[in-house]
């Protein structure tokens, strides 16, 4: 008896008794469930580390995150939650939302490795967090099937999307495809719902004509942030040297001609100045109350106060 998964753009159709692409659902008389489901990491993060600039800055979230991934990137940085089977500790969800407002943290985020493969927990916690007056944040790869995509978007207030580079890109480095990724991208922003998207720049992978026509793409999807940030050797790539300042720098500077108006250095030593996209004064994230304190204009984001 097989079994069909509608948590990523994979639909896997799996024989009884084995596991899908992410190794973390089995099929299990026709249906799909999670193995040993759990959190395997759970930490007190700024917000700013998601990375979000743009969504309560200067906040805490309370990060938490299983293990699995719908995706094989060759390069990821937290492969060792991502690419493996980690059992995890089962935690009340009760309690997650009580640690959260216990502590003062305005959010809880689902992150670290994909959601998307432990979504049984975002369904679960997220509408608890959302009654007791939180927020909830998702830093996903992006790879919603449709059916995924619409149980989530109501339940999640904002986004940071990995847009990883084009479709030669995702195929050969990533093992998966762009297309689910932008059509997710498209459709969360065409909802309203607070979304950045983030590249990690290998060098000499990434060059000036991936980062143009990913830029154009974000662009005509609705992206206002976007955050380009350095490689580090990690997993199947830990024999690269790190992606350079001066690399980045160049790329960041190709990435501007998008029109994104808000596009931040990450991994690096560069600021990751808010300008405003009308008179280019330098906005305060932390204490705008959502418009240029100069010429008035509105600055994209959800601030506090």
């Amino acid at each position: 008896m097989k079994a069909i998964c509608d948590y990523c753009f994979r639909h896997c159709t799996v024989e009884e008794g084995k596991t899908g692409w992410c190794r973390v659902r089995i099929s299990k008389d026709g249906k799909m469930e999670s193995i040993g489901l759990g959190i395997a990491a759970i930490a007190d993060d700024p917000i700013e580390k998601k990375p979000l600039y743009h969504f309560l800055p200067g906040t805490r979230t309370l990060s938490i995150g299983g293990s699995g991934c719908s995706l094989s990137c060759d390069f990821c940085q937290n492969w060792t939650l991502s690419q493996t089977h980690v059992k995890g500790e089962k935690i009340d969800d009760k309690n997650i939302v009580n640690t959260a407002i216990i502590r003062g943290m305005p959010s809880i985020s689902f992150t670290y490795s994909e959601p998307l493969v432990w979504q049984e927990y975002i369904l679960s916690i997220a509408p608890l967090a959302s009654e007791s007056g939180l927020k909830n944040v998702m830093v996903t790869s992006g790879t919603f099937s449709k059916q995924s995509l619409e149980r989530l978007l109501p339940l999640i207030d904002a986004y940071n999307i990995d847009f990883k580079g084009d479709e030669g890109f995702y195929r050969n480095i990533c093992h998966g495809k762009m297309e689910p990724v932008i059509h997710s991208i498209e459709r969360i922003a065409s909802e309203g719902r607070h979304l950045e998207v983030t590249t990690l720049i290998i060098e000499e992978i990434h060059d000036e004509a991936m980062i143009k026509s990913m830029g154009r793409m974000l662009k005509a999807a609705g992206v206002e942030v976007w955050h380009l940030t350095r490689f580090y050797p990690a997993y199947k790539m830990d024999d690269r040297n790190p992606t350079s300042e001066f690399y980045l720098k160049k790329l960041i500077t190709i990435a501007k001609e998008s029109d994104i108006p808000y596009i931040y250095p990450g991994n690096s030593i560069m600021k990751a100045e808010t300008h405003c996209p009308a008179c280019g004064h330098v906005i305060d994230r932390y204490k705008t109350q959502g418009r240029c304190d100069e010429c008035g204009e509105e600055i994209y984001g959800i601030w506090r106060g």
